[in-house]
């Protein structure tokens, strides 16, 4: 089996998995990362949202062997350490924004939400704006919780927040 190499929530890592493993059981199986969560793993429901390189991925759908070693894979563990946007707490802004507004519910979509929320906000500040509604109508996570509405605020705050 071939040793597979990347940075893991700012810490290289390697680990002997078979190219074809996709990238959420190297996570979860491999290593012990449990923040994404394992829903449809056919890339559909988004609970295992994370971030290669700043931008939202599914892990269910890339296999391992297509990741460099200088590729920077970001979970829910690592958001608040190794965000550029990260306040000096112990969460990121959009963790806090996420309690403030009360949003989980049972909570399993939660961290996937939030790396999606983290990425939207990013982009839209890259191109030089703000989020809008046509956004967050674009995000495709579910939440079988139905808290729809308390996520679309929690962003909206966890936009302000984000440096």
């Amino acid at each position: 089996m071939p040793d597979q190499t990347f940075i893991l929530n700012g810490r290289k890592v390697t680990v002997k998995a078979p190219d074809h493993e996709r990238l959420l059981w190297v996570l979860r199986d491999r290593l012990g990362v449990t923040g994404p969560k394992y829903g449809c793993g056919i890339n559909v429901c988004k609970a295992c949202t994370s971030h290669v390189n700043g931008k939202a991925v599914n892990p269910c759908s890339i296999p391992v062997g297509k990741l460099d070693p200088s590729d920077e894979v970001t979970t829910i563990e690592g958001l608040a350490d190794h965000a550029p946007d990260s306040g000096s707490g112990d969460l990121h802004p959009m963790q806090q924004a996420w309690i403030d507004h009360d949003v989980s519910q049972c909570g399993y979509c939660q961290p996937g939400q939030v790396m999606q929320a983290v990425a939207l906000v990013r982009r839209a500040r890259r191109e030089g704006r703000s989020i809008t509604e046509a956004d967050l109508d674009q995000i495709r996570n579910i939440c079988r919780c139905g808290t729809y509405q308390r996520i679309r605020e929690a962003i909206k705050d966890g936009e302000r927040r984000m440096r």
